[in-house]
């Protein structure tokens, strides 16, 4: 065991001391963060000006939503409802970037709908609620009470306002959910590529300057694979620990210097200064939401992380005994090609799976060691179904166990192709070197 211990520690400060690996440990996660960044720019429009359909077929509002024109908005009212893919794509709804319907149950029941064409920044957000909901205040103390407006205004309950694409009513298109897990699943398979290929170089090597002959000498085959697999792993994970660092302060600064309008909880502009709104009322964009709020980061980093150590154990087995079993370093390069498929087939499956959720395929390439880590991400990050959770850890389980099998086949074919040299590597040749102990 010590022996396996230095092993590992020799190969993670090899890893430590590489230039390309400081150099994917930083310039990854600023990658990352690069591509945030551009989201959230994205997301707060440079559009100045705001035309907002008022659909007020009782003329609730009276053709009236505030005193004073505002300089980015402009409201027109019609006493009729249009439908959403109507205002969507009729030419005389075109010059409208946001339609509100307001009918006759909006003084009791409290609801508001917003169609948009262009997600709405969050201060215009702000903005048309403020006024919508002092219009709707007035209309209520004018019809319900003797209260003065100002007191009114300290007992009353906030309306309740929906964002719709009015492109995409019934929110059909949307599969960000699925998309994080897929991002989280296209960073594990990155990792085992990248360092399954380092496993493979150092193999290669060893076996290519006679170096492991050397070290044969003084450890088992056994413990040379294990050690080398352990400490490449080990390396690994610590560029994941430093990714999720980076990554976790970049977020901070977005949030506190680059992006604070995101996050407000106040609105103040030049037509209107009013403070403590309730902040549930209002919106943020999906993104925004998505990013601080809706991922579990806790729970999706630890299976994260549970099936990256099984699929890079997994996947890492194939790279040991391809880079002992081979004759030449040209032979181990042609026999890269099928893993490196694998590996996109194994990201298409997650894909695939997005677009086509319901297919009964899915089940079954959840179990499956070479894609598990893909699917299970997705399915994690959409939520299972209650009594479903078995699933994830079944997927874990198989893969775990999967792991090791190849582990043992991969000692096999290690300690029987590591000092063999200048041969055709033959399928027949591999078999024969796995039934040897």
């Amino acid at each position: 065991m010590n022996k396996i211990a230095l092993i590992a520690k020799r190969e993670i400060a090899e890893r430590l001391g590489s230039r390309s690996f400081r150099a994917f440990m930083i310039l990854g996660p600023i990658l990352v963060l690069a591509a945030l960044y551009l989201f959230f720019a994205l997301t707060t429009s440079t559009k100045k000006d705001w035309n907002v359909l008022i659909m007020d077929k009782n003329e609730l509002l009276k053709g009236k939503l505030t005193p004073s024109h505002p300089k980015d908005m402009t409201f027109d009212f019609i006493n009729a409802f249009v439908e959403y893919d109507e205002f969507a794509n009729l030419s005389q709804f075109k010059k409208y970037d946001l339609a509100v319907t307001i009918n006759e149950k909006v003084i009791s029941n409290k609801h508001v709908t917003i169609l948009y064409k262009e997600y709405p920044p969050l201060n215009v957000q702000r903005k048309l609620v403020y006024f919508l909901e002092r219009r709707v205040e007035e209309l209520m103390v004018e019809q319900f009470t003797d209260l003065p407006i100002e007191k009114f205004r300290e007992i009353k309950q906030s309306l309740a306002f929906h964002l719709i694409d009015a492109n995409d009513p019934r929110n059909e298109k949307s599969n960000t959910a699925s998309w994080v897990g897929f991002a989280f699943g296209t960073l594990i398979f990155l990792f085992i590529f990248s360092f399954g290929m380092t496993i493979l170089r150092s193999v290669s090597r060893e076996k290519t300057n006679r170096v492991v002959e050397v070290l044969l000498s003084s450890v088992k085959a056994r413990q040379l694979l294990s050690g080398k697999v352990i400490g490449i792993g080990i390396a690994a994970i610590l560029q994941f620990l430093v990714w999720i660092l980076v990554i976790g302060v970049g977020l901070y600064v977005f949030r506190e210097t680059l992006f604070p309008d995101l996050f407000s909880g106040k609105f103040i502009a030049q037509e209107i200064v009013k403070d403590n709104l309730d902040e549930a009322v209002f919106n943020q964009s999906p993104f925004v939401d998505l990013i601080y709020k809706d991922i579990q980061y806790g729970n999706m980093l630890l299976f994260f992380l549970l099936f990256f150590i099984g699929g890079y154990l997994f996947y890492g087995s194939f790279y040991a005994m391809l880079g002992a079993s081979v004759g030449s370093e040209s032979d181990g390069q042609q026999f890269v090609i099928p893993l490196t498929i694998l590996i996109l087939l194994s990201v298409a499956s997650g894909y695939y799976l997005i677009y086509y959720p319901s297919i009964n395929l899915e089940m079954w390439l959840g179990f499956i060691p070479f894609t598990s880590p893909m699917i299970m991400m997705i399915k994690l990050s959409n939520g299972f179904d209650s009594g479903d959770s078995w699933q994830l850890f079944l997927s874990l389980f198989i893969l775990i166990i999967s792991a090791y099998g190849m582990l043992v086949l991969a000692g096999r074919i290690y300690k029987n192709g590591l000092l063999r040299y200048n041969h055709r590597l033959k399928f027949v040749m591999l078999l024969k070197w796995m039934k040897k102990s």
